[in-house]
């Protein structure tokens, strides 16, 4: 019989479908979902359920502050499923009531926490309070779930938590999931590349929350002059935001209408078929706990441009991009151009799914995660 594992998550993003039911073929899992769907976000949320191999619930009552949430029958919910193993997230007020319980010895089941901290905010820790509930958390939980190997090598060499007892699994997502549409991905990219006038172009597509720590803005700003400069440069910003209006005021103001594209937010397949009609992707975030998109870029055979502030970054490798510093405006500047140089025009003929560059896939990752039972 499989370990059962209570997995205690703020709410369903599409990019951690596969991990779930990933771990469904390792485990006997159930989630507990304490939102109802990701803050911020307007994911369809039972598109995405439907999409989950194993059971889950959701726990919505409960005092909410500042983002944080305590949720109300946790522990009936842990008597319920009596499972081998408890798994919170973060250092989040769920992962001190789990602590809490165990050292009251309601609960004597092993308690592990996901981290999905990159390398930079580990050691650029923002608040003391954050540094506090970190210490606290480590010093009372029986494992570690981490998005890359440097994460996993600063927890044990700083604050020596085992290795054996740190899990290493990147959000990764199913290749012939996210491919499986051909046809129709195929259609729609010609569309849009119909639509935006983007045949023999190099085209850099990005994705995601227009805020401010994704750093659009200040990306445009930076590579205006390379914009204006070469004839066959694109950029596709997919997504919505803050920061939204304010981009596209700044390209009006310098007439880069035809050279940036805000086409607006997507989803599912509709979403998947922009990256048919790229060259490459980047992501120039100033602040990036992970990055998921750089997964999926991968998988469609994108070259990344990738922030080196972004836990993904741990992706990028010379066979797959570059990283850079985003704060660093000459950088910036130097080595996108260095990586122009290596990508390919997309031609109205080139629109079909190429190989994948990424490297690795959850299976890599399936004896980190027995560890747990070993």
């Amino acid at each position: 019989m499989k370990p059962k594992v209570l997995i205690f998550h703020p709410a369903l993003a599409p990019y951690r479908i596969d991990q779930f039911n990933n771990l469904q073929r390792l485990f006997n899992v159930h989630l507990v979902f304490v939102f109802d769907n990701v803050w911020n976000h307007r994911f369809d949320q039972k598109k995405l359920l439907s999409q989950l191999n194993c059971e889950y619930s959701f726990l919505l009552v409960g005092p909410r502050y500042k983002g944080r949430v305590f949720r109300f029958g946790i522990l009936n919910t842990i008597n319920r499923f009596k499972p081998d193993l408890i798994i919170s997230y973060e250092y989040s007020i769920i992962t001190f009531y789990l602590i809490l319980l165990r050292k009251l010895k309601l609960v004597k089941t092993p308690l592990a926490s996901t981290i999905d901290d990159s390398i930079d905010i580990c050691k650029n820790i923002q608040s003391k309070i954050r540094s506090l509930s970190r210490l606290f958390s480590l010093n009372n939980l029986d494992y570690l779930i981490v998005l890359s190997r440097e994460v996993a090598e600063y927890y044990q060499n700083t604050f020596s938590f085992p290795s054996s007892r740190i899990i290493t699994s990147p959000i990764l997502q199913d290749e012939n999931r996210i491919k499986a549409k051909k046809y129709e991905l195929e259609v729609m990219a010609k569309v849009y590349q119909d639509k935006y006038e983007l045949n023999n172009k190099k085209v850099l597509l990005f994705v995601g929350r227009l805020i401010k720590e994704k750093a659009v803005f200040n990306f445009i700003s930076t590579i205006k002059q390379l914009l204006i400069k070469n004839n066959d440069l694109s950029v596709v910003i997919v997504g919505d935001g803050e920061e939204y209006e304010c981009i596209q005021d700044y390209i009006r103001s310098f007439n880069l209408e035809q050279k940036v594209i805000l086409p607006g937010r997507y989803e599912s397949v509709e979403l998947y078929a922009w990256y048919l009609t790229a060259s490459a992707f980047f992501l120039p975030s100033t602040f990036e706990p992970f990055g998921a998109v750089v997964n999926e870029a991968l998988i469609f055979g994108l070259p990344v441009f990738c922030s080196k502030y972004a836990g993904a970054s741990s992706l990028i490798n010379h066979n797959t991009g570059i990283t850079y510093d985003p704060l660093d405006k000459i950088e910036t500047v130097e080595r996108l151009d260095l990586f122009l140089e290596q990508v390919r025009i997309v031609s109205n003929i080139d629109i079909n799914l190429h190989q994948s560059l990424m490297e690795l896939s959850e299976n890599n990752f399936e004896s980190e995660w027995q560890k747990f039972f070993n």
